[in-house]
Order: structure tokens, then sequence, then C-alpha cells
């Protein structure tokens, strides 16, 4: 794999049971490139390694007077200086290479599963969470996964000299053979704690990301309840755990890099000094005693990648584990329940049928959501009425074929067809979830609005039906060209205000033009006369389409075909507006907003006066 042919046309199904296994997966499917760092970091090595056989072979030569022996030390010095070079910059290039498509292949990994798990992601997973790991989680993933075959290069370089000294020199080879593996494992018994200490750190650090994330995406909020410097105050004390953590971590690791330099100068100190008396006794040449010197002084350099590959471990591992618990997050797939037939009637006959080769790819007909015993039917506009706003949430999530929780729920039915069991592509076109809040990406509003879609809704239609008119007036003025669909929308759409954005991600979705369209308080931030109009477009646009509003504004639900209270999870009351109005008053209550005390009142205005109907109300104004 090159650089230029990223990204991968699939990254494949990564092994996500564990951080370790995780990192031996990435390692695995680059195998190749793998073995080519390793042949280069071996030509690196080797030609550096090569220097001090040149120095020792040039000094004996002056020893000697032989002049033809320093040209053949030149020579040999020459070709290892082109060999150091060239393996090095191919070392270099083939690691980059590597690291970035580890990098890379755990990036779109992630992309995958946010485009599957959707918003049921975050709910699952603090978004602070995904951000750490999509950024710097990625790299030290990648760190890792290049570095073990620049480690194993460094360490069969370092078996190859050993065994070159003890055959080129006995005496000294025997010390160096003894004291390089104490080199290499002298730091072993410090790598435990200084793993704990870089786990706390990266912990600390993951938290205080998440705190920022939620609090920059937040902030809107904050400002507006004065709760800005609280969270501040919370952001100043994680930063200095962060902090404290990484002065920890790094002194262990400045202690283990001491170590890496003590150890390596007190066995050329020993190599030295047991040398000189060698070379006294006339049992070495001086020539021999220089090559065995430097050759211990440039063995510091293979050993760092003992050191880089046990940092890289460090750091990787919990990455890698949280990467994988990411990676890991299904679907949750419920037990298939027959459907209802239409007018609230009981279910009739089980589905195990309908999943034959006949089985439509994209299904239509009744939405029915056996949990809760909710229907929608066909071409209607059904409007969903919930006292808990989480409640709602979660059931639009599961009107959409993918749960957030493993609740053991039986699935929701579209035609009699169980959506946990469609594939992912077919269920999403079948039916669109516009949660309470959409997410806007950046570019400008004709970009936000290329989405995947059936081509009936245009739109300028679409923008029509959600009343962005004055959206579309503020940003031809911030458009260069006057144009406003080519005026750029920043990153979640914070340029806008709460109900701009709300009316623009309406509007994307109804030029998505699903099968069914599900909407999760769709106009909670915009005024009475916009929610008016708003909810007259829609019905107007989605008009033989199946289309389910979970909402509790009076406006939307009077125009819609048919009105259902849940409560407690459960259908309570099925019919229109004014008629639950009047006759059941849980709905009244949460329409209405309507007090227990107000429900008693028998007197207009005193105590026991029903309360007046808040339609009644709009109608009379």
């Amino acid at each position: 794999m090159q650089i230029r042919d990223l990204p991968y046309l699939d990254p494949g199904e990564p092994d996500t049971r564990s951080g370790t296994r995780y990192l031996l997966w990435l390692g695995r499917g680059q195998l190749r490139g793998q073995l080519v760092t390793l042949a280069w970091g071996l030509l690196h090595f080797v030609s550096v390694m090569a220097l001090p056989y040149g120095v020792g072979l040039a000094v004996q030569a002056v020893v000697d007077g032989s002049g033809s022996r320093l040209a053949a030390a030149g020579g040999v010095l020459a070709v290892s200086a082109v060999l150091i070079a060239v393996g090095d910059t191919m070392l270099h290039r083939t690691a980059v290479t590597n690291w970035i498509t580890a990098a890379a292949r755990t990036q779109q990994l992630l992309a995958r599963k946010t485009a599957s798990l959707g918003s049921a992601l975050t709910r699952r997973v603090a978004a602070g969470e995904v951000v750490a790991v999509s950024t710097g989680d990625v790299e030290k993933i990648g760190w890792f996964v290049e570095g073990v075959s620049r480690f194993l290069a460094a360490a069969i370089t370092v078996v190859l000299v050993c065994v070159g000294l003890f055959v080129y020199e006995p005496h000294l080879g025997l010390i160096v053979a003894v004291g390089v593996p104490v080199l290499a494992l002298g730091v072993l018994p410090l790598l435990p704690r200084a793993t704990r200490l870089a786990d706390v750190q990266r912990e600390k650090a993951g938290r205080a990301t998440e705190l920022a994330s939620d609090t920059v995406a937040g902030l809107r909020v904050l400002r507006g309840i004065g709760g800005e410097e609280l969270f501040l105050t919370r952001y100043r004390t994680a930063s200095q755990e962060v902090r404290g953590a990484a002065v920890r971590s790094a002194r262990m690791w400045s202690l283990i890099s001491g170590i890496q330099v003590l150890l390596p100068g007190l066995l050329m100190i020993g190599v030295v000094w047991y040398g000189i008396g060698l070379v006294g006794d006339g049992r070495i040449e001086v020539g021999a005693l220089v090559t065995v010197y430097s050759a211990v002084m440039l063995l510091a350099y293979p050993l760092r990648h003992f050191e880089e590959i046990a940092m890289a471990w460090s750091f990787s591992r919990p990455s890698a584990r949280r990467a994988a618990r990411v990676l890991a997050l299904e679907r949750t797939a419920g037990a298939a329940s027959p459907a209802p037939a239409a007018g609230d009637a009981a279910p009739t006959a089980p589905t195990a049928d309908l999943y034959g080769d006949a089985a439509p790819a994209v299904p239509s007909g009744d939405l029915y959501d056996p949990a809760s015993g909710l229907l929608a039917p066909a071409g209607a506009l059904t409007a969903v009425v919930c006292g808990d706003p989480d409640a709602a949430g979660r059931l639009a999530e599961r009107l959409g074929g993918h749960p957030a929780d493993a609740d053991g729920l039986p699935s929701v039915l579209l035609g009699g067809i169980a959506l946990d069991e469609l594939p992912l592509d077919g269920a999403r076109t079948a039916v669109l979830v516009q949660d309470k809040d959409p997410v806007l990406l950046s570019g400008s509003l004709a970009e936000l609005l290329a989405v995947p879609a059936s081509g009936a809704v245009a739109p300028e239609d679409a923008l029509a039906a959600a009343e962005c008119a004055d959206v579309l007036a503020a940003l031809a003025q911030a458009s260069l060209e006057g144009d406003p669909m080519a005026a750029p929308i920043t990153e979640r759409g914070r340029s806008l205000s709460g109900g701009q954005r709300q009316r623009i991600a309406l509007a994307r979705s109804l030029v998505t033009d699903p099968g069914v369209l599900v909407l999760d308080e769709p106009t909670s931030a915009v005024d009475s006369h916009t929610e008016a109009r708003i909810a007259e477009g829609v019905r107007a646009l989605r008009t033989g389409r199946t289309t389910v509003v979970l909402t509790s504004s009076p406006l939307l639900l009077d125009r819609a075909d048919r009105v259902v209270l849940l409560h407690e999870g459960e259908v309570a009351a099925v019919g229109s507006h004014r008629e639950l109005l009047e006759t059941e008053p849980r709905y009244r209550a949460v329409v209405t907003r309507e007090t227990d005390e107000e429900r008693l009142s028998p007197v207009p205005g005193g105590p026991g006066a029903a309360a007046p109907n808040a339609f009644d109300i709009e109608e009379t104004a």
C-alpha cells in the first residue's frame, strides 16, 4: 500500500476482542510494508555498524604504515556512508508509510462505524472519547505498528554485531555479548510502572477532552444560564490533573532514558579498560580495540529503538483498547414481532415468511413498534406525544431501526418486515430519523443539501416548506456572489441561530424524501408563527408519504392525521388533537402544561376551573 493509494477501498473487519488483538490485526494487514521496512532497516543499521570496522582498519593501517589497507578502509567507509544514506532515506519513507496507512485504516474504520451507528454512537460512547480516538489515538496506534519493524531490524542488528565482535575479537567480544543483553533488559523492571503512569495520563487526558468537547458543544447554553465559569473551572482542574500525570509519566521515561545512556557508558568504560590491558600485553592490536570501542559506542543507536518500542507499546495499548471498544459496537437486533392490521388492531400473523427471496430490499407499508404498540399508517402524518423527552429520543432511534441500547425489545416493523434484520443501507433508505439536535457539516448550503435523495423533492421546495426564506436572505448577504446556496456554513452550523439550524436540517431531511420520515421535535427552536407555517408546509410536501413527528406542540398536533399519546412507554390513547384534549387528561397535561390544581378547578379562573384549551386560545387570538 502506497500513501497515494489511500483511502482503502475496504478497510476490512477488525479484530476488536482486545486492544492487543487489534494491533496485531493492523500489523498483519500491512505485512508486506512491514517486511519492506525491516529490509531497509537492516541495510541501514548494518551499514552504520560497519563504520567501526572501517575505522579500526584505517587506524591499524596507519600504525602498520600500509597504504593499501588504508585505501581499503577508505573504501569500506565510503560504501558504508552511501548505504547509510540510502537505507536511512528508504527506512524513513517506508516507516512513515506504515504509520500513515495504519492510522488511515483506523480512521476509516471509525468513520464507517460512526456512519453505521449514527446518533446512537454518542449515547453509548462519550463524544469526547470518539474525538480522542479519531485524533490522538490513531497516531499512537500507527506509531506502534510502524515501530515494530524498525525494532526488529535493530534487534537483529544488535545480535549480528555481538556475534561478529565475538568472532572478530573473542576477548572483548565476550564482554560485549554479556553486556548488551543487560543494556537491552536493564530497564525492563521499570516498564510496568511507566506503562501504568502512561495509562493514567491517557485516561485523564481522555476525560479532559470529553469535558472540553461537551463544553464547546453546549457553550451557547452555558452562556445563557451563566454556567460558563463553572465549566471553565472544571476544565482547569481536569487540565491540571493531566499536566500532573504527564509530569509523573515524563519523569519515569526520563529515568529510563538516563539508564539507557548510563549502561552503555559503563560498558564502554569496561571495554576500554580491559582492552588497554590486552593491547599492553600484545594480545590484540590497536585497530581491534578501536573497532570494538566504536562498535559499542554505536550500539547505543539501535538500542534506542528498544526504549522507543516500549514507549510506543505503553502509549498505543490504551489507545488501541479505546479504538477496539468503539469499533466493537454493533447495531442492536431485536426479535421480529407480528404487525397489527390498520386501525390499532391486535397483531396478527407472524412475519417468518417475509424474509425469503421475494422480500423487497426497501420495504414499505405501515410502521409498527410492537414494544409500545405505536402504529403509523402508510401515507399519513402521525404525531406522537410523549411526556419524557429522553423516551421520545429513544423511540425515534427505535423507529429508525437502530436503537441506542441493547434492551432486548422486539424490532420495529415496516410493512411487516423487521428493520433490525435488514441491511443497514436498506433500513436507512426506508426510514430516515432526524433527532432533536441534528448536525450540520461545514460547507455551502448547496453542498449541505446534496444528500442521497429520491429526486422527487427539489431543494427549493424543501427550503420553502421549512420556512427558510429569512435564512436564505441572511446567507445571500454573507455570500460574495449574492447566492444563498453558495454561502458558507461553519462547522455544526454555528454561524446560524438555533432556529435557523433547525430549519436547514429539516429542509435537508425533506430533500431526502424517504419512505418514512421520523422527526423528533423539529420546531422546538422557532416561534409559533413560523411553527404554524412549517406544519402546513411539511404536511403539504409529505402528502402520501409516511411521516412521524414526536412533539408536544399544539400547532403541529392539530395538523396531524393521527395523534398518539404514549404513557410509560406504551400507547395510551389515539385520536385527533381536539378529541384528545377533550377526553384525555394525561394528554391535556402534557400539551397544555396543565397542573393538577388547574385540572380540578370547577370555576373558570378559580379553584377547580378547567384549563382553557391551548388550541382555542390560539384560535381566539
